[in-house]
């Protein structure tokens, strides 16, 4: 018992010391919840949610599909943005640090607003599908660009010299030397960022694309049963991310000490 409350840094955990530390973990959690849960006197009404299982399960798998195509595109523009950062092309150097600056320092909810009613309305796009799922890209692109770009700079000078010693080209330098290097490092957090964009798809709502949230707050204001609404919302999000989360920490350990 004392083993598994007291643990040192870098010391081995056994079988029995993990397997009772989650039972006490998961009996606190639970002892919480229910005696929270019963100081509600709450009368559930599963019977009426169940009616309209099949809508929580198309906005769960909307989400899905928005996350993952999110997540391609904000790959694609954090990618550009960080190459445009290092860019010797100084107007471009400046736009991508403009972009990059106004994305991480307002909300993404006004960002949607603004890109869909002001910018989208402007260039006479009405798809709010394609405004959603454009609009979390460059949201999840900005902080993608900065790991890109944190990932090049960390390669080291010599490394780069060698290459032009050996006569590789920019492009070859990139291709061979600076972006095998730059993936291993990007990779788990890059799943972290796909849980990041699995939960922001949820403001999306405010501009009625039928996801999870949307789709979860029409069923309470059918049924008028906010808490059945809202914890399988809950549980739809979180039998998302945590399976993103637990890779994520897989690849963490796993690439620590691949460099």
């Amino acid at each position: 018992m004392d083993f598994f409350l007291r643990q040192r840094p870098g010391q081995a955990v056994t079988s029995a010391a993990l397997i009772a530390s989650w039972c006490l973990v998961a009996l606190l959690t639970t002892a919480v919840f229910s005696f929270a849960f019963n100081q509600l006197h709450y009368g559930w009404n599963w019977s009426a949610i169940w009616q309209y299982r099949q809508k929580f399960l198309q906005g769960w798998l909307m989400t899905v599909a928005i996350s993952a195509a999110a997540l391609l595109c904000s790959l694609l523009i954090g990618l550009l943005t960080a190459l445009a950062r290092r860019s010797s092309v100084l107007p471009l150097r400046h736009l991508a640090m403009l972009y990059v600056e106004v994305i991480r320092g307002t909300p993404l909810l006004v960002q949607i607003l603004i890109l869909f009613y002001v910018v989208a309305n402007a260039f006479g796009v009405d798809n709010r599908y394609v405004v959603g799922v454009l609009t979390l890209s460059l949201f999840a692109g900005a902080y993608l660009a900065e790991m890109i770009r944190s990932g090049i700079e960390s390669i080291r000078d010599s490394q780069l010299e060698s290459a032009r010693a050996i006569g590789l080209t920019r492009t070859q330098t990139y291709r061979y030397v600076i972006f095998p290097q730059v993936v291993r490092q990007l990779i788990p957090p890059l799943t972290g960022q796909f849980a990041s964009i699995i939960k922001d798809s949820s403001l999306l709502s405010i501009i009625a694309v039928s996801e999870f949230t949307l789709n979860a707050q029409e069923v309470n204001a059918f049924t008028y049963s906010t808490l059945e609404s809202y914890l399988p919302l809950a549980g739809g999000y979180l039998l998302l991310t945590l399976p993103v989360s637990l890779f994520s920490r897989y690849l963490e350990r796993r690439f620590h000490f691949a460099t």
